[in-house]
């Protein structure tokens, strides 16, 4: 034994020994009980709660947009569709480093400035967990596949299917239809968020803004399983969304091209009624835009020339445009000055050319220098006398005139669904002097009767009014809407009624006026008989349209002044600038004794109503009765082959 084992104490070392392996023993018995403490309290206190926050992890609720619902024509041809479109999204959650993504994607495929902006804001706005962003729309097979081969290095980046709004008339419709467009946040906040919480676009403008709440449809949910880095491993239930309705017009699209063809290239509007419904079957403002531009985000380019174009293209002329209607009120101004008992419907006036308030006066020019000599109110509406309603307006004063107008819709908005329709400017007493143009003066009802002075209307209203005249004063409210689109258990469809459909909560409605009552109800035709000779008379202002047809077209001419002309000077077109001509208007309905259609037409700059307006009013009459025959024709070859055995 050496005398380093002599100095061990073994005792000492195994009771030393001994002590620490209790120490150690009993930390480590301490950690276990504390974790087993730790499980117990997280596997059972707290098993619920953290079993719920499992779930939202690993389980998402991921809302599905609706379908758009379609809009059809009166006949059922497809005006407003769905059609399939690629977008690159990014998934924020699973994207480290933004800008970098964003890099490796612009070597891949173009982004546009404009584009890059749109996201950043879309980024910026608050969104549900796990909800993708689009960055650009309607990638090319080839940008799609450039991506797909990228997608390792690129988390986060997705390519996602999507049904985006199509419109196969273009520029034909757009001011009929209007168009949607990506839905910002502002419009957000006036919808229902949830129901949104999938939707990329809404309705802008038009039918497609107005009945929104119909085409919109409601949102659907999939409970979706997700990894933890977000991706979608399987559906574990789905309630699927309710697709918006389809919506049937009473737009005829082969009425509204033939129309449109008739004005082409000029800057005009039509707008047709039938006046037995109050649907409208065409609404025509040209020039036009490609309203497929406008869906996923029309480019600065492209925006800044529409909107710098000196005609005027995103002016929609039939519902916004206000002009003054020149002779076409005449007949409604006719009929409140008789009905009213002011004038007789006899009253005659000498016409020199001119009339005067005082004598020596101002002189308030007719539009044929010579004058027509004697003049009653038949003579008066079928050659446009002015001097006699001159002087009636000065014997019956503004309150009547103003009154009859406004009983035909002037002044205001009294169509159902047409949401930028404006009101023009019916002219009183009262709105004068509101206005802060002082007082009314006799010269102001003088311009009035002729449709001129402060008065302005747009031709929705010109057309209306015609109607309520066809009519012999019912009221047919304009609408678009015919009905809608319904499946029936057989699988055909079947057309509901409008009218069937509670639209009194949407904004934009406005109240349908009283039918226009008069005292003496043979009025009416006396008036329509004067229209009548407008278009048939020997002497009417429109007579080269009134030849070729077995039927009568009751309508009046106007001829509305752009620059005023002194008082001795002779207006001469040929001497002005082509925008400082004077506007061409023409209204009329056919047939005269059992009215079908009624049409409004203006030439902006076109010169005479007769020489221009008139004829394109002609040929949409003519076009609607040759569809007419035609739709007829087919409905008897149908019944024919369905009851032939042979069928």
């Amino acid at each position: 034994m050496s005398a380093f084992d002599s100095l061990k104490d073994h005792t000492k070392e195994g009771r030393v020994f001994f002590s620490r392996s209790l120490i150690a023993f009993a930390i480590v018995l301490l950690l276990m009980g504390v974790l087993i403490s730790r499980l117990w309290f997280l596997q059972v206190v707290q098993h619920e709660n953290l079993a719920a926050l499992s779930d939202d992890n690993r389980v998402q609720l991921k809302p599905v947009g609706p379908t758009r619902g379609l809009i059809y024509d009166r006949n059922g041809i497809l005006l407003a569709d769905n059609r399939p479109s690629y977008s690159v999204t990014l998934l924020k959650e699973e994207v480290k480093d933004v800008d970098a993504t964003l890099a490796e994607l612009e070597k891949l495929i173009p982004v546009t400035e404009r584009e890059m902006v749109s996201f950043r804001k879309r980024l910026k706005q608050r969104r549900r967990p796990y909800e993708t962003v689009p960055l650009r729309f309607r990638l090319t097979d080839e940008e799609i596949a450039r991506i797909a081969v990228n997608y390792q290095r690129l988390p986060g980046v997705q390519v996602e299917a999507d049904l985006i709004r199509y419109y196969p008339f273009g520029a034909g419709l757009v001011h009929a239809l209007g168009y949607v467009g990506r839905i910002n946040e502002k419009e957000l906040k006036r919808v229902d968020p949830t129901n949104y919480s999938a939707t990329h676009y809404i309705g802008k403008l038009g039918i497609e803004k107005f009945y929104e709440p119909l085409l919109h449809g409601e949102v659907g949910y999939h409970k979706v399983e997700t990894n933890a880095r977000g991706r979608v491993m399987r559906v574990l239930e789905r309630t699927d969304p309710v697709p918006g309705k389809d919506v049937v017009l009473h737009l005829d699209i082969r009425l509204q091209q033939a129309a449109e063809k008739l004005i082409h290239g000029r800057r005009a509007a039509i707008v047709a009624i039938d006046p037995n419904t109050g649907g409208i079957l065409a609404l025509v403002s040209n020039p036009g835009y490609d309203p497929n531009m406008f869906v996923t985000g029309i480019s600065s380019k492209n925006y800044t020339a529409l909107r710098e174009s000196p005609d005027l293209p995103l002016f929609n002329r039939a519902l916004r445009g206000q002009y003054p209607p020149g002779s076409t009120i005449k007949p409604m101004v006719a009929m409140g000055v008789i009905d009213s008992g002011e004038i007789s419907p006899s009253h005659t006036v000498s016409d020199p050319g001119f009339y005067t308030l005082t004598k020596g006066g101002r002189r308030y020019r007719d539009w044929k220098r010579g004058g027509h000599g004697k003049v009653g109110m038949d003579m008066a509406i079928y050659q446009s006398c002015d001097v006699w309603f001159y002087d009636v307006a000065n014997r019956a004063g503004v309150d009547v005139i103003s009154d009859y107008l406004g009983r035909f819709g002037f002044g205001q908005v009294t169509s159902l669904d047409l949401p930028e329709a404006l009101p023009g400017i019916l002219p009183s007493r009262a709105w004068k002097k509101k206005t802060g143009r002082g007082s009314w003066y006799s010269g102001d009802s003088l311009n009035l009767s002729i449709g001129q002075g402060w008065m302005l209307a747009t031709p929705l209203q010109l057309a209306t009014a015609t109607s309520v005249m066809a009519n012999r004063g019912v009221w047919k409210q304009p609408r678009m809407l015919k009905g809608v689109m319904q499946r029936s258990q057989s699988g055909s469809d079947a057309i509901t009624e409008g009218s069937v459909i509670d639209i009194s909560g949407l904004e934009g409605t406005s109240a349908v006026l009283p039918d226009v009552k008069l005292d003496n109800e043979q009025y009416w035709q006396r008036i329509v008989d004067a229209m009548i000779a407008v278009v048939h008379g020997p002497r009417g202002t429109a007579r080269k349209i009134g030849t070729g047809i077995d039927f009568q077209i009751a309508g009046k001419t106007g001829t509305a002044q752009v620059v005023g002309i002194k008082q001795d000077e002779e207006y001469d077109a040929e001497k002005l600038s082509e925008r400082n001509r004077d506007h061409a208007l023409f209204i009329s309905f056919a047939p005269a004794a059992k009215p079908e259609i009624a049409v409004a037409v203006i030439v902006e700059n076109g010169g005479g109503g007769s020489s221009t307006a008139a004829p394109v009013a002609r040929k949409v009459i003519d076009a609607f009765m040759e569809l007419k025959l035609q739709d007829e024709g087919q409905l008897i070859t149908s019944a024919e082959q369905k009851g032939s055995p042979d069928a």
